[in-house]
């Protein structure tokens, strides 16, 4: 039997068919914005974490029209924890584009929809595969590891020649009917069988033909990236709040990590940090917090709390629109970074 063959009965049997994104508009296919949104939040992100958080955005904007028509404040509150913000903003801007060009629709073309931001091949041809059983083949991280195992690939599947030999492998695999469920078993094998560590073969509809598995060569398939040094980064994180329990926001700027985000004052040192206070409030008295580091995928990031309690607003701060006084029910509806927003929790619980 043909990999496709093996993998559908296996998904007749054992595949996922209730995740909140999989409702169908008709039988085999599933609605097209629903397919998108699932995709991009899936990346980096494993399904257990995304589901909460694509019920709440849905729920919020049920439509691509909806995402169009929202602030880009809503768009990353509602993305807020997910991580990689790009990715929102990509959504929103895509979904602007589809308003503009498209009648509100994602195109059915692959051009034109992979032509738009943040889409992808693999997310172009989920989109088509899932919600119009167009051919199309698909190529995430986890349909990486079933085709590098299955055809004992090995390099990093990051580099250009790997990944152009595992796309010639997908594309030759991908069948010309039940595309939609095929894509969504090629991923569900990778997602609980054909796992990174402890791969259940006994239980993979594959293994009779997996090299990786012929070979005992699973621990060492797919290959790992060479390792690099992760630098480490420090900053001050001021938290000013005031009398009535408000605390001193900054909009970040359009570059960098969290760009565009809702985020709180930083410093280089405490004693600029204190520079920075007074130039915003007038302050008595700074309680440092304690420190804590958050990982990014390309540095570590210390960071220092300093509290500045029973502040005072400076004049001038309601002119900047870079800077907003919040309190504790505001910050639900503004995109935070997620260590911010733990940070701000454990605030509110000091007296």
């Amino acid at each position: 039997m043909t990999v496709a063959t093996r993998l559908l009965r296996w998904f007749d049997q054992h595949g996922r068919k209730d995740l909140p994104w999989q409702r169908s508009t008709e039988p085999g296919r599933r609605d097209a914005y629903r397919v998108w949104l699932s995709e991009v939040m899936l990346q980096q992100t494993q399904v257990a974490t995304v589901v909460g958080y694509f019920e709440r955005f849905v729920n919020a904007l049920p439509t691509l029209r909806d995402l169009a028509a929202a602030d880009e404040d809503t768009v990353l509150a509602l993305w807020s924890g997910l991580g990689y913000y790009r990715r929102a903003r990509f959504l929103h801007r895509a979904a602007q584009l589809c308003v503009a060009q498209h009648g509100g629709e994602l195109p059915r073309d692959y051009d034109a929809l992979s032509a738009l931001p943040g889409i992808g091949r693999s997310t172009a041809g989920a989109i088509l595969a899932q919600a119009h059983g167009l051919r199309f083949a698909i190529l995430d991280g986890n349909v990486k590891r079933v085709l590098t195992r299955y055809h004992g690939i090995h390099g990093h599947p990051g580099q250009s020649a790997v990944e152009k030999q595992l796309w010639q492998y997908a594309e030759a695999h991908t069948p010309k009917t039940r595309v939609a469920d095929y894509t969504q078993a090629i991923m569900d094998l990778g997602a609980t069988v054909c796992v990174r560590s402890r791969p259940r073969c006994e239980s993979c509809p594959l293994a009779s033909d997996c090299i990786a598995h012929r070979d005992d060569l699973t621990a060492q398939l797919p290959s790992r990236k060479p390792a690099k040094r992760i630098p480490t980064r420090a900053t001050v994180m001021l938290v000013l709040r005031d009398a009535r329990g408000r605390v001193l926001l900054e909009r970040r700027g359009p570059q960098g990590v969290w760009s565009g985000l809702w985020s709180l004052p930083e410093a280089a040192d405490p004693d600029a940090a204190w520079r920075i206070a007074q130039q915003h409030a007038r302050i008595d008295d700074a309680q440092t917090l304690t420190p804590f580091t958050h990982v990014f995928s390309h540095y570590r990031l210390q960071i220092e709390p300093l509290l500045f309690d029973r502040a005072t607003a400076q004049h001038g701060i309601a002119d900047n629109p870079h800077l907003r006084w919040c309190s504790a029910d505001e910050l639900t509806a503004l995109g935070l970074p997620a260590p911010v927003r733990s940070l701000l929790l454990q605030v509110s619980d000091i007296d």
